[in-house]
């Protein structure tokens, strides 16, 4: 099986919502992030495409944790994440690959479809976590 290592960022807001992207041509909502460029570490690309993507500067302020989980938009592809908390410092706006973004309610199961990274791994570490987490 072929894989596909990123760097994703769990970015919350005030009103214990999830900051979701959607690329273009794309069907599923997932973490800002992205492919990890030759000897680039994780959070250097995480940085670059949190700038990339939604216009912003990022701010690491925890690593998650590395996951695999099935990739959304590649069938048969292994996902390798490395999955951190971020803040922002100013509000997001769409950039580069980005088709749509939006704000998902933590405590409301969602009809979007999301990437399997974000319902196996990212909705449940935020809802046990993200009150204590550091939010926008």
């Amino acid at each position: 099986m072929k894989c596909i290592t990123v760097a994703a960022a769990v970015i919350c807001n005030a009103e214990n919502q999830l900051l979701l992207v959607r690329k273009r041509n794309t069907a599923f909502f997932m973490q800002v992030g992205g492919k990890l460029e030759p000897n680039e570490a994780p959070e250097a690309t995480l940085l670059r495409e949190i700038a990339e993507e939604i216009g912003v500067q990022g701010q690491i302020q925890q690593f998650i944790g590395r996951f695999e989980t099935p990739a959304a938009n590649e069938a048969d592809h292994l996902l390798i994440s490395y999955v951190y908390l971020v803040k922002i410092d100013q509000a997001p706006q769409i950039q580069a690959e980005i088709a749509e973004m939006r704000w998902i309610d933590l405590g409301i199961e969602e009809q979007t479809w999301l990437a399997p990274l974000t319902t196996e791994v990212v909705l449940p570490w935020c809802r046990a976590h993200v009150a204590k987490a550091v939010v926008v």
